[in-house]
């Protein structure tokens, strides 16, 4: 892809985001009924290409299986609020009712309480007893530390996630995570994350990880593109993580799933991460909003706390829902905030399609009046398309 000139010495790629595109219908519609957007990973299979993101605000272990319940995978933070406290419920009552201005000092007192391993075992444990496929997350930094506790709760999936996740970290200050030794020896299936770029992609996949998280700052609590300058538009980032994973498979013969991780708040835009390359979608604000969420309504990054450079914000995402209208309808609001897959399945036929694997060889385009075409009412008035 050609390059643009941004002065003598610079030059870059031009990258998109999701209001950059539009899916392209097809020669060929489907009945809605025929589409199947069900997920398979490792030895599991899922009703929806769902994982809920392991964020306090979200995925509580009440909410993880509810999430199962209807067809995802709920990811617990085994660093958050549910490791550090026998009931973080006052607390989480705190954070909603907490001013702008005093949310983050507040939060990153909260979380200075040590994470307690019997505590990690023990949520994951209740998660199990529900009869779903458990899923949690830890940094890379606390993983050697807490996984005897995840193996004695015999977890099914890990998640390794930060800002930033690298194949090949380097410190003269500690022993740094060796990805690649770690995953082949652990005992559970592991997904590794974030990243933004072709070749960091493809170096997680080299590490043996059975998913990577695509996406650096582009969620609604994220502020990591203001604090540190650092992200690739969504789009852009799922295609090009999507061609590392050709690339991984030509090489090895093994299909690592990327999994779409930020920047989704409608149906539309969790339609474009898998017409991209997706093979599933990590949603985090979007499920903030349901009555079962922990914060109700509230939400806050996995960094909003960190002690000394925080790089999110709590945001207010207002109750819209139960957890099922949210995911599968029925939804009465006309903005694409409710009904998050029954929209996807609905874009898959009127583009023919009939798996989320086939849809991801959907046509798209450069549309940047996509969202403003034909919309003046709306977005003078406020309604649909002018939220």
């Amino acid at each position: 892809m050609a390059e643009i000139e941004i002065g003598i010495f610079k030059s870059g790629r031009r990258a998109y985001g999701f209001d950059d595109i539009a899916i392209v219908p097809s020669r060929r519609t489907r009945d809605p009924e025929d589409v199947d957007v069900s997920w398979e990973i490792d030895a599991y299979r899922f009703g929806l290409p769902l994982l809920g993101s392991a964020m306090d605000g979200v995925t509580s272990p009440r909410s993880a299986i509810e999430m199962g319940r209807l067809g995802g995978l709920g990811v617990l933070n085994l660093e958050g609020l549910w490791t550090r406290y026998e009931d973080p419920t006052p607390l989480l009552e705190e954070v909603r009712e907490l001013e702008d201005d005093k949310a983050t000092p507040r939060m990153q007192q909260m979380y200075q309480e040590p994470v307690k391993p019997e505590l990690v075992t023990a949520r994951i444990r209740e998660m199990k007893e529900a009869g779903i496929t458990t899923a949690a997350s830890v940094t890379p930094q606390r993983t050697q530390e807490l996984a005897a506790a995840i193996l004695a709760a015999e977890l099914d999936i890990l998640v390794i996630q930060g800002t930033v996740v690298s194949a090949e970290h380097v410190s003269k200050t500690s022993e740094p995570l060796n990805l690649k030794r770690f995953i082949r020896e652990f005992d559970i299936p592991v997904i590794v994350g974030g990243c933004a770029s072709y070749q960091a992609g493809l170096h997680l996949m080299r590490t043996g990880a059975v998913g990577v998280l695509v996406g650096v700052g582009p969620g609604n609590a994220c502020t990591t593109r203001g604090v540190l300058g650092l992200g690739v538009p969504q789009a852009t980032a799922i295609a090009d993580v999507a061609g590392a994973r050709m690339r991984h498979l030509d090489e090895t013969g093994v299909y690592v799933h990327v999994i779409a991780d930020g920047g989704m708040s409608k149906g539309g835009d969790v339609a474009k991460a898998i017409a991209c390359g997706a093979d599933a979608v990590m949603l985090g604000s979007p499920l903030s909003s349901a009555v079962e969420a922990p914060a109700r309504g509230f939400h806050w990054g996995m960094a909003t706390f960190h002690p000394t450079l925080p790089r999110g914000a709590r945001v207010r995402t207002g109750v819209r829902g139960t957890l099922e209208e949210i995911l599968l309808g029925p939804a009465h609001e006309n903005d694409g905030r409710m009904n998050l897959f029954g929209a996807l399945r609905t874009a898959m036929a009127t583009c023919g399609y009939e798996t989320v694997k086939e849809f991801q060889k959907a046509e798209v385009m450069i549309a940047p009046a996509l969202q403003t075409e034909g919309k003046q009412l709306q977005r003078s008035q406020g309604v649909g398309m002018g939220h």
